[in-house]
């Protein structure tokens, strides 16, 4: 299995706070029930921030996720500049009185796409009560790649 370099498990700094804030700054501000629920916010290794929202559809294959929403953004700005930190949120329903926006972890298929795009990408992820910093590829062991293993 080939693996990521990176760090283990840690704890959030400043940078990071700033990276949820920023991603629940996009949710709050285009939440609609049912249709946008998630926002996500990337920072890349150059210090820029990039934020989106999922776009949900009818038909659900069609939905497109929060953090490739940010990922499409940095690339059409910046081309391949790299990720240093990505983080999700979800917005609770308006039913939900006693819940918060919170951090989420990455669904699979944006795991395989955050790997994709930079195998030494770290993701904020929430743990119990708090969250932490993990790389991607501790999320996604036995990563499926093309052509032959290394």
């Amino acid at each position: 299995m080939k693996r990521a370099a990176g760090k283990r498990p840690g704890k959030l700094g400043k940078a990071d706070r700033d990276l949820i804030a920023a991603a629940s700054g996009a949710i709050k501000c285009r939440y609609r029930d049912d249709w946008q629920e998630v926002g996500a916010a990337l920072r890349t290794r150059s210090g820029k921030i990039f934020t989106g929202v999922n776009l949900d559809a009818y038909l659900g294959r069609m939905a497109v996720c929060a953090e490739a929403v940010a990922l499409g953004r940095a690339i059409v700005d910046l081309g391949d500049a790299g990720i240093d930190r990505i983080v999700a949120v979800r917005h609770p329903s308006p039913a939900d009185k006693n819940q918060t926006i919170a951090v989420v972890s990455p669904c699979g298929a944006c795991r395989e796409l955050i790997f994709d795009y930079d195998p030494n990408a770290r993701v904020i992820v929430p743990n119990g009560k708090s969250s932490v910093v993990v790389p991607i590829a501790d999320l996604l062991p036995n990563k499926y790649t093309r052509g032959q293993e290394r």
